[in-house]
């Protein structure tokens, strides 16, 4: 069989390309056709110019191309997103600008389009949360709340306790200016008599006021002693989330965002105790009464036909003062720093050591020897107490010089004895004496 013309012959593609992949599948396909029409494998080799080996293969077997991969200008920061993409929630807005500043000068829908798999993989493997319904005093939920509130003074930042009776969900919130221990436990308190007792158990998150530490493996929890004897006080089960799991208390989650958006809204007031009056109020009036979403009743409605009676009564003696006891010596200005703020006492205490007494709404400083002086316990940080006692205690000592010039005992292991104090005009007049 003659050779084949110039014309005839498949053209050369250079190796590599994607143009390539479609000649040799055309050619696969060229073969193919001419074996089924009764051609010798040697025939077709000489006539389409392959190697007898290459026609050999075709015919055996279906043509595979081998694509090659895609390199994608992301590709160089893959190990970079795939890392922090889970940190930022898949904002691909952030991605951008920290892979920017790694030489990324793509654009934001490339990098939107590159991450897209891994933020679907990520939603797939949530687990589903179900809702849990509990039975009439079973559980509550506590959760803390923070907003800026208008005062007459200006805005503030405000906590609220916020507890929710998983049942009737009825709730209660008071707002304080921080959320240390003391005010957690006053809160516990509070919503207690406002209930009108307690449930078996309440669900908490983890916050380092309730637990020092947990072993999330085999469930082991060290809890924070003042909160644990507290709540052991009124007879409570303690429960909690789940790390990363803060869904499972939604009860309480969506309180918290119906007291900001629905009592704090457009409103201004003149101090804390004007608002507490006000969240107490809006608990009643507006909050008990509203027709809730889920259960499809009425909170107060829910309460007083099932759980009012279901409810635990608390002890009705007060639970002992939480209280700690530190030391401090009376510095020179007579101001005792407690929690960095300042508390004035008697400028007769300079220099002596005086024992502290921290409660929840008093601190009380005595140096055991005089009448203890009692403050209000400030709130927030760097406040400075006003003096109501006497006025001469804030008197400044005596300024007038002593009758004779001080002298200082130092140690008789030296053979030294006594040195007295000199004026420098002394030491001056010396030197110029002998010469230096």
């Amino acid at each position: 069989m003659d050779s084949p013309t110039t014309h005839d012959k498949l053209p050369s593609v250079p190796t590599g390309t994607e143009e390539e992949l479609v000649i040799k599948q055309n050619q696969w396909c060229v073969v193919r056709t001419l074996f089924e029409q009764g051609l010798n494998k040697t025939a077709i080799a000489r006539q389409l110019e392959l190697d007898i080996k290459t026609v050999r293969k075709w015919i055996k077997q279906p043509f595979q191309p081998q694509h090659r991969k895609r390199i994608r200008a992301l590709d160089q920061y893959a190990a970079f997103l795939q890392a922090r993409a889970p940190e930022v929630g898949f904002n691909a807005a952030v991605l951008l600008r920290e892979v920017q500043e790694l030489g990324y000068q793509g654009s934001y829908p490339v990098l939107l389009r590159y991450i897209r798999p891994w933020r679907l993989a990520a939603q797939a493997a949530i687990e589903p949360t179900l809702r849990f319904e509990t039975d009439p005093g079973q559980q509550a939920q506590v959760d803390w709340g923070s907003t800026n509130v208008c005062f007459d003074a200006g805005r503030k930042r405000v906590h609220l306790f916020i507890m929710v009776l998983g049942y009737s969900r009825r709730l209660f919130v008071k707002a304080y200016f921080n959320e240390r221990l003391d005010a957690l436990l006053e809160g516990h308190a509070t919503a207690f008599a406002h209930f009108g007792g307690r449930t078996r158990t309440i669900l908490y998150d983890n916050p380092r006021t309730i637990v020092l530490d947990k072993d999330e493996q085999t469930g082991a929890v060290v809890w924070n002693p003042s909160f644990k004897d507290r709540l052991d006080f009124y007879g409570v089960e303690l429960r909690l989330c789940r790390y990363y799991r803060a869904q499972t208390k939604g009860k309480v989650e969506s309180g918290v965002k119906y007291v900001k958006r629905n009592a704090l809204v457009g409103r201004t007031f003149r101090d804390l105790e004007h608002l507490n009056e006000w969240l107490l109020e809006w608990c009643l009036t507006i909050a008990d009464q509203r027709l809730h979403g889920t259960t499809h009743e009425r909170p107060a409605e829910r309460f007083a036909r099932n759980e009012t009676q279901a409810l635990i009564a608390v002890e009705p003696r007060q639970p002992p003062p939480r209280e700690r006891l530190e030391q401090r010596i009376v510095p020179r200005d007579g101001l005792v720093v407690i929690d960095t703020n300042r508390y004035p006492v008697p400028l007769d205490w300079v220099g002596q050591q005086a024992a502290v007494r921290v409660l929840a709404d008093q601190i009380i400083i005595t140096t055991g020897t005089q009448a203890p002086i009692t403050h209000a316990r400030l709130q927030g940080k760097f406040v400075q107490a006003r003096w109501l006692g006497p006025s001469r205690h804030y008197q400044r000592l005596s300024a007038s010089p002593p009758e004779a010039p001080p002298r200082f005992a130092l140690s008789d292991e030296f053979g030294l004895g006594e040195v007295e104090v000199r004026e420098l005009a002394a030491y001056q007049q010396l030197l110029e004496e002998v010469g230096i």
